[in-house]
């Protein structure tokens, strides 16, 4: 099979029990803007909202699905413990470290993790985040933030960065990384705790902050139970729907359990489980979020689906607004 390379992280995709303080959160304090405002396709009750770069650039986006009753995480293993973001600079990890104490924000120190400055964080659902810094990063670029967004330009976020993988069984999330996603493994890097096993580095494309996983195996936790605040898949990035079928046909053939050809109407996606369980997605990088709304109004007005137009009163009709000027 002619497979072209991942391009790195497209979306990471989490749940939420509280549309509003989520809003509130990624917009007023993290700086991201909301492209798109929809619904989950497969409950149009709620919201699916999509915070990104300043247009919704592939590897900038950050979702939730609204859950209101979703109850607490329990962390654990065969899950994605970490989502991580990109800043330009060692410097901007600094404004945030100030920007989070200012705003009431749980945060650590800055340190250094698989060798870039960091500074962890946790939105106010237990969101494990990292802001991550690219001064030294060569790879994947990363977006442009949005010059309308309360985090002035030279400190916003530029994308999406390393994705934590923590497994009970490594090895087998590792063999689907390089034997049919066509990761490369970089090495390996102290762990984020004492004690525990090294972190193993991959990355596909061009490589670089945007295009690698992080692989973490623990055999000392019980299973995740998700919740708010946890991460429900990442997606990985195709470069167009050509592609994205030639990916079907190659997870089909290596007979891993799949989703098939599924359209979302901003970009086409397959589903698959890896042997540990996580959900990874592959998604192209268009047709984007300018789909339906241009450029200076995304994320202004509920955004949905044609097949689902028809149902539009009764969907705004269920659906609490997000920001008291609505």
């Amino acid at each position: 099979m002619n497979l072209k390379p991942l391009k790195g992280q497209h979306h990471v995709s989490s749940i939420t029990a509280n549309a509003k303080k989520n809003y509130e959160f990624y917009t007023k304090t993290l700086g991201l803007r909301l492209v798109k405002k929809s619904i989950n396709q497969d409950d149009t009750s709620v919201y699916h909202l999509f915070y990104a770069d300043e247009r919704g650039n592939p590897g900038t986006d950050l979702t939730f699905f609204e859950i209101p009753h979703a109850g607490n995480t329990y962390k654990g293993t065969n899950s994605i413990s970490l989502t991580s973001l990109r800043v330009k600079s060692d410097e901007a990890l600094t404004y945030w470290k100030k920007r989070f104490e200012e705003s009431g924000v749980e945060h650590d120190e800055i340190s250094h993790r698989t060798g870039r400055a960091a500074l962890g964080f946790r939105d106010f659902e237990g969101q494990r985040l990292m802001l991550v810094s690219d001064e030294n990063n060569t790879g994947v670029a990363g977006g442009k933030p949005w010059d309308k967004s309360p985090v002035p330009v030279e400190y916003g976020v530029v994308g999406l960065g390393p994705v934590n993988l923590t497994v009970a069984r490594g090895e087998l999330t590792a063999k689907v990384l390089t034997e049919v996603l066509g990761y490369r493994e970089k090495g390996t890097f102290p762990a984020y705790e004492k004690g525990q096993p090294d972190i193993r580095v991959f990355e596909t494309g061009e490589g670089g902050t945007g295009a690698e996983l992080h692989l973490e195996e623990r055999n000392d936790l019980p299973q995740e139970r998700p919740g708010r605040g946890s991460v429900h898949h990442v997606a990985f990035r195709v470069e167009d729907e050509e592609e994205l079928r030639k990916w079907v046909d190659w997870i089909t053939q290596t007979r891993l359990p799949n989703s098939g050809f599924v359209e979302r109407y901003y970009f086409r996606s397959l589903y698959f489980r890896e042997p540990n369980g996580i959900l990874f997605e592959l998604a192209t990088d268009g047709p984007g979020f300018e789909t339906d709304e241009d450029f200076d109004s995304l994320g202004e007005n509920l955004s949905l689906p044609p097949y689902f137009e028809a149902q539009r009163e009764s969907i705004e009709s269920r659906l609490k607004p997000l920001d008291t000027k609505e």
